[in-house]
């Protein structure tokens, strides 16, 4: 007797596990058949039906073979089989319920309603009925079951976390296998055979079928569970996958569309604010581009370096920041450019008071980490809507306002104006033709020659760079160098200038002439750390002496970045070639400083000479030079010499070379051959040298 209870309680066990795994997959089901995918969920409403009406069938099996190792009778195979359709039908009808209620919960309601009434049904259509069918017990029984489905309901209600394919699984097999119990103790209550006929030696019925029948619903429930946990997985590695490439997008959105540095939107995604800004406005609503460019950033990023250049900028941007309103926008969109979108000003005059606030914020001093402070200025061009031309054109107005308030000296704001665009354009005209100038060969080095001041001998000349342009005629350097410079173009334009003085240094050579050429060296030159190599290149493949070359620099650039100069003289000094300070007198030198420097000659800058004869500041400067720049053992040259009582005076004041207007006029390289040589050249100059010892040119003067 105990070993056929014992098999009684292992069949109502398997009977609960199959019927918590049913369950379980009617909840997965029941999110599947709702994807948008209609083949997708027709099939898992099929695949759904058929697996967990074999579950709950296979369940009910189990239990009817303990009931029947209890001595309880057992229906025909064609009442089993269309208890099977029965199941399937009620499960179709469940999940198609369920299909139709949006709420996770209130599904979870109907199926566990609906699973347990089917339950109920398939037990009355199974199990034993005893003599008191209806009477109390299976009343019982049955409220048993109705309630451990809304038990389970609730337990759903209890943990409110979800999986991205509905409920997570662990829940779903945790409240299946409570729904089971409680369907259990209800069939046990409603249809358990009372009393125990079992025999002690036998068992009291044929469990063949019912067992066969029920390996097969196992077996139905087990693969279409399998694959339910196959599609889950899969599913899940989509959505996994899904994820990372949400999110890949997102991190290449934010790439493209802000500055990797300040974290500021980049142009791009400034381009789209002002484009949702205008399409949000009204009409008449207006707005201000404003475009902001530092003044004097590069030395602070050259002698600091560039993590500390980074760490300004940074903080440039937080600055910019703070003076906007939301809505509004901040973009970095070039090394030291910015640009500020203010929607809907009051009138011009809040956008002023907004650009000083800019110059304000960003001229305050910036701590360095070596405790130094610096400080820097901006100039801000100004563009507003539509008073200033449509949105396609802001920016590039506002950019056009720029760099006329930084022409005006830097420091200020400007609002565009008509004529900007005007010139804007004219300078892109000259960009474009001063790139095809250097590929066709429409520079040239001019030659203005030099005298000594005692012997009257010629000791060089300086050379000025010109551009033969093929509509505009011969184009001043004054004008097409700003535009280089603007453009990214004056390295190009210097290195030009250095291979053009080789090559014609070596023609001289060849002609018999032995002659120096000093070439003027830009800031932007002095910045480039293949310089020194780009030069030694260019002296080795015009085989000339180094010593034939010599390098000028303005004062002004000599002091803008002390390290970055001093480092630029030394390697240069090291090639052999001789250095020279340019426009000496224009800057705020210090002697301790100019001391260190390798130069070896001092110009003194022409607006002190065109004032010697006049001023008696003028002339007591021109000493003052003279003075020093012998005491630090320095050739002077003064340029600019007009008249011949400007000559007298520098001669009288011991200045070493003169050059200007007085003895010759810039002239092409080929003339100035034929005048070195005494030879004839229609339109040569006047002047005739008695002995020729060097010629030297400056280019971009």
């Amino acid at each position: 007797m105990t070993s056929l209870h014992s098999l009684f309680w292992l069949l109502a066990v398997l009977s609960m596990l199959a019927t918590a795994f049913s369950f379980a997959l009617l909840i997965d089901a029941s999110t599947k058949v709702r994807a948008a995918d209609r083949a997708l969920a027709v099939g898992w409403w099929l695949l759904g039906s058929t697996g967990v009406a074999s579950g709950l069938w296979c369940g009910r099996l189990l239990l009817l073979a303990g009931f029947a190792n209890e001595g309880a009778p057992t229906p025909s195979l064609w009442a089993l089989l269309g208890a099977w359709m029965v199941a399937a039908t009620g499960v179709a009808a469940a999940l198609a319920v369920a299909r139709q209620v949006d709420s996770r919960r209130q599904r979870v309601w109907v199926l566990s309603l609906m699973t347990a009434l089917l339950c109920a049904g398939l037990a009355a259509l199974m199990l034993p009925v005893p003599d008191r069918w209806l009477g109390e017990p299976w009343f019982t029984g049955v409220g048993t079951m109705l309630a451990a489905a809304a038990l389970t309901a609730m337990a759903f209600r209890w943990r409110p976390e979800r999986s991205a394919d509905g409920h997570p699984p662990a829940l779903r097999l945790i409240a299946g296998s409570l729904f089971a119990l409680g369907l259990l103790a209800g069939e046990w209550i409603a249809h358990a055979p009372d009393p125990l006929m079992a025999a002690d030696t036998a068992l009291a019925a044929d469990l063949r079928i019912p067992l066969l029948l029920a390996g097969f619903g196992a077996m139905a429930l087990t693969l279409i569970s399998v694959g339910a946990a196959i599609d889950r997985r899969l599913r899940g590695r989509t959505n996994e996958l899904a994820g990372s490439l949400s999110e890949a997008n997102t991190r290449l959105r934010d790439l493209a569309m802000r500055d990797p540095l300040t974290r500021l939107p980049n142009r791009l995604q400034f381009e789209e604010s002002l484009t949702d800004m205008l399409a949000r406005a009204s009409g008449d609503a207006s707005l201000a581009v404003l475009f902001i460019d530092l003044d004097g950033f590069k030395p602070i990023n050259d002698s600091f370096g560039h993590v500390v250049g980074d760490s300004v900028l940074c903080e440039i941007g937080r600055r910019l920041k703070s003076l906007v309103r939301d809505g509004e926008a901040v973009a970095r969109v070039g090394g030291d450019e910015f640009l500020m979108l203010v929607d809907r000003p009051a009138h011009a005059d809040a956008v002023a008071e907004l650009a000083q606030r800019v110059l304000n914020a960003l001229v305050r001093p910036y701590r360095m980490p070596n405790g130094l402070d610096v400080e820097l200025s901006c100039s801000v061009g100004i563009a507003l809507h539509p008073q200033h031309g449509p949105a396609a054109k802001l920016i590039a107005n506002a950019d056009a306002a720029m760099y006329a308030a930084k022409r005006a000296g830097g420091a200020t704001y400007a609002f565009f104006e008509p004529r900007m665009e005007l010139d804007a354009r004219d300078q892109l005209e000259l960009q474009h033709d001063l790139r095809a100038a250097l590929e066709h060969n429409q520079l040239e080095l001019y030659y203005q020659p030099k005298v000594d001041g005692r012997s009257g001998q010629i000791t060089g000349a300086e050379a000025l760079l010109r551009w033969h342009h093929p509509r505009r005629g011969l184009v001043s350097p004054g004008v097409f160098v700003p535009v280089a410079e603007r453009f990214g173009m004056i390295s190009q334009v210097g290195s030009w200038v250095i291979e053009e003085a080789c090559r014609q240094v070596r023609a001289w050579l060849d002609g018999g002439l032995r002659i120096r050429v000093a070439v003027n060296l830009s800031v932007h030159q002095l910045r480039q750390e293949d310089l020194v190599d780009r030069i030694l290149d260019a002296v080795a493949r015009h085989r000339i002496d180094a010593a034939l070359l010599t390098f000028e620099i303005t004062e002004s650039v000599a002091m803008e970045d002390t390290q970055v100069t001093q480092r630029a003289f030394e390697q240069l000094a090291r090639t052999g070639a001789i250095l020279s300070i340019d426009d000496f007198g224009t800057g705020y030198s210090s002697l301790a400083y100019l001391r260190k420097l390798p130069a070896k000659q001092l110009k003194i800058d022409r607006s002190f000479v065109s004032d010697l004869d006049q001023s008696s500041d003028a002339l007591a400067v021109v000493d003052a030079v003279i003075r020093l720049a012998h005491a630090l053992g320095l050739r002077v040259v003064a340029e600019g010499v007009e008249t011949e009582r400007q000559r007298d005076i520098l001669l009288r004041l011991r200045c070493d070379e003169l050059q200007g207007f007085l003895f010759a006029k810039p002239m092409p390289a080929r003339m100035l051959t034929f005048w070195a040589m005494d030879a004839d050249e229609p339109g040569a100059p006047e002047f005739r040298p008695s002995t020729f010892t060097g010629l030297e040119s400056s280019a971009m003067h």
